[in-house]
């Protein structure tokens, strides 16, 4: 019986392998990235085709000091997520911080 002797790859073929699989693997990753964006973009546009408009008749209403573009916010709850930031970066409960005074920038 005859064994024939394999001959080993020199070390520029398998580099060139490892760096050529690795960039035909990201190529194929884009394309799928873009081919299913495609699908989306023309599913989206197809559901919201389908979808009514939802038509307000309402007329805007705003507040003394506020314009109507402006989204309207609760203070109070403005007061409390600010005060909570300040306290986890000041490492502080809380009830130790006092705030004062907000003013829009």
């Amino acid at each position: 019986m005859i064994l024939l002797e394999a001959q080993t790859p020199s070390t520029v073929t398998v580099v060139g392998l490892g760096i050529g699989t690795v960039f035909f693997g990201l190529i194929c990753l884009i394309a799928i990235c873009y081919l299913l964006g495609f699908i989306m973009k023309k599913l989206g546009k197809n559901a919201a085709d389908k979808e009514p408009a939802a038509v307000n008749n309402a007329p805007a209403v705003s507040t003394p000091g506020t314009s109507a573009s402006e989204p309207t916010v609760n203070r109070q709850e403005l007061i409390a997520a600010v005060s909570a930031v300040i306290a986890e970066e000041l490492g502080q409960d809380v009830e130790a911080i006092r705030i004062k005074s907000i003013k829009k920038l």
